[in-house]
């Protein structure tokens, strides 16, 4: 049998990838496969309509397409088998992070590879990923990633030297974003309002924002100083984070961040 895309790992992402893309129509429940270390992601794969195996052979030998969802530690001994250099000419989507390019096409020197670097928004649908193609890939090859990663939200092509920065800016950053809304609900609470109340108002209130900037042209700084009227309840709350240099904490995270992501890199 042959399947149009297979997955190396089923976690998370990879289990969003296969939702977003069968619920966008871009491949049907049975071209698609996977294969995964344990009995109970195995039947939750399955229970998603989606062929699943407990070793990578079949999604190499028997996939036109094949996602590596693996961790990066993990990549190495996948990648260097025997089944794996044998699957050559074929399109390899890796959403390792800090796994290089040169480092992928040196275990698969004969595949096309595209590197890809999602975020756990993906999981939603609501995704931010960037994708950068390798040495063999055509630009065929990325518009089918693209077409795939917007299965699970929005896509773009960066160049390779961008792809820590992403990591910092997009990768990580929901982490920082959660503690944001947690924080907000923490202060409803303490205002008096239910725990429910508070993260009801406070998701909401970051995912309303989110979508006024995306959906105006009006900068963040902008949009900011709309709220704040001269001497009202906003521009006292505003003058809080910058004395805490809210701002500056949250610009040293993913600084932060983009730097791990290029020693991670550097190590592998």
């Amino acid at each position: 049998m042959t399947y149009g895309i297979g997955f190396i790992g089923a976690g998370k992402m990879a289990t969003a990838m296969i939702e977003g893309i069968v619920a966008k129509g871009l491949y049907g429940k049975k071209d698609i496969v996977a294969c995964c270390r344990s009995e109970s992601t195995k039947a939750r794969i399955e229970g998603l309509g989606v062929d699943c195996y407990l070793e990578p052979g079949p999604v190499f030998e028997q996939s036109d397409l094949i996602v590596i969802a693996v961790k990066p530690n993990q990549i190495k001994d996948i990648l260097t088998t025997n089944i794996a250099a044998n699957s050559t000419k074929k399109l390899l989507i890796s959403v390792a992070a800090g796994v290089k390019i040169s480092t992928l096409e040196s275990y698969v020197p004969d595949s096309k590879i595209v590197r890809v670097m999602p975020n756990v928004c993906s999981t939603v649908l609501e995704g931010a990923s960037s994708y950068t193609l390798g040495t063999k890939a055509t630009a065929e090859d990325g518009k089918k990633v693209k077409e795939i990663l917007e299965a699970i939200g929005f896509a773009f092509e960066v160049h390779e030297k961008d792809i820590d920065a992403v990591t910092g800016l997009s990768g990580s950053s929901p982490a920082f974003m959660f503690m944001i809304i947690d924080a907000m609900i923490d202060a409803g609470v303490q205002l008096g309002l239910s725990k429910e109340l508070s993260r009801k108002l406070a998701a909401q209130t970051m995912l309303g924002s989110a979508k006024t900037v995306m959906e105006t042209d009006r900068e963040p700084d902008e949009l900011k100083q709309s709220v704040c009227s001269p001497g009202g309840t906003t521009i006292e709350g505003v003058k809080v984070m910058e004395d805490r240099k809210v701002k500056e904490a949250i610009k040293d995270s993913i600084k932060a961040s983009a730097e791990k992501s290029k020693r991670m890199a550097n190590a592998n």
